[in-house]
Order: C-alpha cells, then sequence, then structure tokens
C-alpha cells in the first residue's frame, strides 16, 4: 500500500472486503447482517461483559450504513468456510503503530478453534497488511477466559479500573503467538480489496 509519493502509507486501518484464513474467512460487514449481529450482542450470556445494545434492527442498520463509509474501523463477520456466521470481530482506534481490537463475539455453535483462529487472523492482518506494530484493548473483569487468553497470547496487562483490565500486545509478542500458534493459521491470511 503507498500513498501518492509512492511511498508506504503505514499503518493504517483499511478495510478487506474478505479475509481469508484457514477454516475462517472475514466479511467486512454489511446492513445485511443486522439481525446477526443482534442475535449476539443481545444474547444474555454472550453480551454480559459488553456495552449495552439497542434491540431496535433498524439502529443496528443505520448503524453499519455509518460504518459503511467509515475509514477509522473495520468490522468483520465471521464466517466457516460453507457461509455460516460464527461471530463477529472489529478493529478500530489507530493511535500510531498500535491498533485496538474488539467487538470480539463468537457464537455457541463456533468451532473450539474459532477463537485462536479468528485472534491469529487480526494479528496477522494488522500486522502483514496495515502494518501495525502493537495492539491496545481492553477487557471486563469478569471476563475471565477471555483475558486470559489474550495473557497467553502475551498481552501485557497495564492497568485497570473498577470494571476493566487494558492490555497492550508488542509486535514481538505477536510473532511469537502467530509462530507458537502456526498450525491453526498456517498460510496466513489472504485479503480481497
Amino acid at each position: 500500500m503507498t500513498n501518492e509519493s509512492g511511498l508506504i502509507d503505514f499503518p493504517r486501518l483499511r478495510k478487506a472486503k474478505i479475509l481469508l484464513g484457514q477454516s475462517m474467512v472475514f466479511h467486512d460487514a454489511t446492513e445485511s447482517d443486522a439481525a446477526f449481529i443482534l442475535s449476539l450482542r443481545t444474547d444474555s450470556v454472550k453480551s454480559r461483559h459488553l456495552s449495552v445494545t439497542s434491540a431496535d434492527i433498524e439502529s443496528q442498520k443505520a448503524w453499519l450504513r455509518c460504518y459503511a463509509s467509515a475509514e477509522t474501523q473495520a468490522y468483520f463477520i465471521i464466517k466457516n468456510k460453507s457461509g455460516e456466521s460464527l461471530g463477529t470481530v472489529r478493529l478500530y482506534d489507530p493511535q500510531g503503530e498500535s491498533f485496538c481490537w474488539g467487538s470480539w463475539i463468537l457464537a455457541a455453535n463456533a468451532p473450539t478453534i474459532a477463537a485462536i483462529e479468528s485472534a491469529l487472523m487480526v494479528y496477522a492482518y494488522a500486522v502483514s497488511y496495515l502494518g501495525f506494530r502493537a495492539a491496545h484493548f481492553d477487557v471486563r473483569k469478569g471476563n475471565k477466559n477471555v483475558w486470559q487468553f489474550h495473557e497467553r497470547f502475551g498481552a501485557a496487562r497495564l492497568s485497570e479500573t473498577e470494571f476493566d483490565y487494558f492490555y497492550s500486545i508488542s509486535l514481538d509478542e505477536i510473532e511469537k503467538s502467530i509462530k507458537r500458534y502456526k498450525k491453526y493459521l498456517p498460510y496466513g491470511v489472504r485479503p480481497t480489496w
């Protein structure tokens, strides 16, 4: 990716229409995904560690229409190779060489490898195609499985509030995790713009 001067224009969030992994595919979220997104975000179990979301489908569609023209985030529907929707994930809040990721929700029917492969896909895309060298994010303290998952990936806990832990992960730790878990994403990711 280069700018008008022919120089590399990194890092920058950019939406891929499709991002191919080993057994999963990320599709750029569109208005037609509103019902699926709401089904996850309003599920009493899945949403207990999320900010409250209105159950109004028209509000979700309006948000997705605004998202379509946004250039500071990429919101994906996680699917299997058969096209079945399995979850969501979003990259946003670029700060220099670091990006934030979240809105990571997996459906109850997602296979057990969905968490690790989707996390690897996020990091491979952000590092290899967008030029980021670190990530930052927060996790609710009550969401123990998720913060433990991030810590196993090498994320460092920086601070906390009453409800949240705040993390960052360096390029070195991202690369170590991509190598450590290579069997889940042996060929990296392939975007279609």
